[in-house]
């Protein structure tokens, strides 16, 4: 076996998933990587524009391509190559045999390689998904660049791990009397076959590269769909693996790229091809339920879910509702992390500092959400842009559905004028306006649900997460009996729970090597970014025997 150079990073990374504590490989601060990075970045995607993108994937059936900036509004013009599912599915077929029997631990050296390399695009990623998705910046540059490589170390970390939980080859001796049975055994991980990840439209790399990395390193080839209108940002990572596995002597079709269009799609024609064995999707949850439905394969989804704030008691109510406001705000809300349904009790809540009356409540966070909106330096960074038509035709039926307590601000982006920049529209139901809060509003959109008290907010928001699923919540208490309870209740509707959250952390972070994406457990989807489980479903342990001097 050659030698394995990333060997040392790799075992560390190992460390990191048992661990669970802080670890990072990838900087998260643009600084840490030069001076001269953001420049070239940003040169790197306007030369793209408005001609064919050069994918390495020969003998293209077409070329199409229909991205635009959520900023701008102008089509980036950018064509891709186009192949018939039979082609892709044919050519990662061709290609599996020898990527599956190659060593696990010289595939994740090699696709840690991959990563390495990687890092000098962040900046041209980072622009990429910017214009695509409406993301900041910023955000664009940590999710697309350095937190989603974590992501991808960490898969590729937990399947070293899980691939080599056993021994390859051992001998078995049982005593018989006098003598005993003697037997060769091996161990193979055996992979399930192609895979197949369907990306989306708001996070094109951090949701798609943890699928993309476990099927690697699990053996499987890997067909990348992403979403027709977020297409560039996971091209240009596609097309850097593709190039390190030529560059090392491997098949570059392990790792391809499908593109559709909005009125030619092609996903449903991969997911049920039958060589695709493997597939992750990460969108809506009516497609996310038909990609579970299909027989015959192992699915990894991430659905929509309504993610519940319960407000029980706090000590000082301003960085409180400071931070729900930004957590409201972050990316005009268009995360599946953000929280939609803030459950307050009618009579108020105890604060250090007294009782704060439930109009008063909903005055501080309306304020909150005012201030930072028009906030010169926050506002627009913290916003972003609306991705889509579709979320802004939310935002409309959202004002008219409900009682209208806060309505949309229409944000200024001084760099960019024709930005759909808008703060988030906050509607005032009582418990029983079930047909409002018990859907999913993606998007700029949350309800403040007014309850008797706490015990009824913490119903309300267990049953919405059993029935209708729920990756996060948030509580806030200064009773331990009441955050105990709240726990224990959302925990068996496999629901994690952030408490007391103020400050610089929000609960729309998870932190790769620390934090469990999605549990699995509820209708918000049926897999967890990065568990044992995640890796393990990809590959099948195989043992064999072989008789060994059986007089012995």
């Amino acid at each position: 076996m050659a030698d394995l150079i990333h060997l040392p990073l790799i075992e560390e990374a190992v460390q990191a998933c048992l661990d669970r504590g802080f670890y990072a490989h990838f900087p998260e601060s643009p600084k840490a990587y030069g001076e001269e990075a953001p420049a070239q970045g940003e040169a790197g995607f306007f030369r793209m524009l408005d001609r064919p993108f050069d994918l390495m994937q020969e003998k293209e059936d077409g070329l199409a391509g229909e991205e635009s900036s959520p900023y701008t509004g102008k089509a980036l013009g950018i064509q891709y190559p186009t192949f018939t599912p039979e082609k892709l599915v044919s050519r990662a077929e061709a290609a599996r045999p020898a990527w599956a029997s190659s060593p696990f631990a010289s595939r994740a050296d090699f696709l840690v390689e991959s990563l390495e390399r990687m890092k000098a695009l962040f900046f041209t990623i980072a622009h990429a998904t910017m214009h695509t998705t409406g993301q900041s910046f910023l955000m664009s540059f940590q999710a697309s660049g350095p937190h989603a490589a974590d992501r991808a170390l960490e898969a590729i970390a937990m399947g070293y791990h899980q691939l080599g939980m056993f021994p390859s080859r051992v001998t078995w001796e049982k005593p018989a009397g006098k003598s005993s049975i003697r037997l060769q055994k091996t161990f193979v991980p055996v992979p399930r076959g192609v895979s197949l990840a369907i990306g989306c439209s708001t996070f094109p790399v951090w949701n798609t590269l943890p699928g993309v990395y476990a099927s690697l390193i699990t053996g499987n080839p890997v067909i990348v769909k992403p979403h027709p209108t977020a297409i560039l940002p996971i091209a240009l990572i596609v097309r850097e693996i593709r190039k390190t596995l030529q560059e090392h002597g491997h098949h570059p079709d392990i790792c391809q790229l499908a593109v559709d269009t909005r009125e030619n799609p092609v996903t449903k024609s991969l997911c049920e091809h039958p060589d695709v064995k493997l597939i992750d999707f990460t969108g809506s949850s009516a497609f996310g339920d038909y990609v579970e439905s299909l027989p015959g394969k192992t699915t990894f989804t991430e659905k929509a879910g309504i993610n519940a704030v319960i407000l029980d008691s706090v000590e000082d109510p301003a960085p409180v509702f400071q931070n729900l406001a930004f957590s409201l705000s972050l990316y005009s809300g268009q995360m599946c992390t953000a929280p939609q349904n803030i459950f307050v009790p009618e009579t108020g809540i105890p604060t250090s500092r007294g009782q704060l009356r439930y109009e008063e409540i909903l005055s501080m966070l309306r304020e909150a959400l005012k201030t930072l909106a028009l906030h010169p330096k926050m506002g627009a960074g913290t916003l972003g842009a609306i991705q889509n038509q579709a979320t802004l035709d939310r935002v409309r039926k959202a004002r008219i559905e409900g009682k209208l307590l806060t309505d949309e601000i229409r944000v200024a982006n001084p760099d960019y004028p024709e930005a759909r920049t808008l703060s988030p529209v906050v509607l005032e139901v009582g418990a029983i306006d079930r047909q409002l809060f018990e859907k999913e509003w993606f998007g700029p959109v949350a309800l403040v649900v007014k309850t008797r008290d706490t015990d009824e907010s913490l119903d309300l928001a267990r049953k919405l997460a059993e029935s209708h699923g729920a990756i996060t919540c948030a509580a806030y208490s200064r009773d331990l009996d009441t955050i105990l309870a709240i726990e224990e209740t959302m925990n068996e509707v496999f629901t994690p729970v952030s408490f007391n959250f103020t400050g610089p952390v929000w609960i729309n972070q998870h932190a790769a090597f620390s934090d469990f994406h999605v549990t699995g457990g509820n209708p918000s989807g049926n897999a967890s970014i990065t568990d044992p489980e995640f890796i393990d479903k990809r590959f099948v342990w195989v043992g064999n025997r072989y008789m060994d001097n059986p007089q012995a």
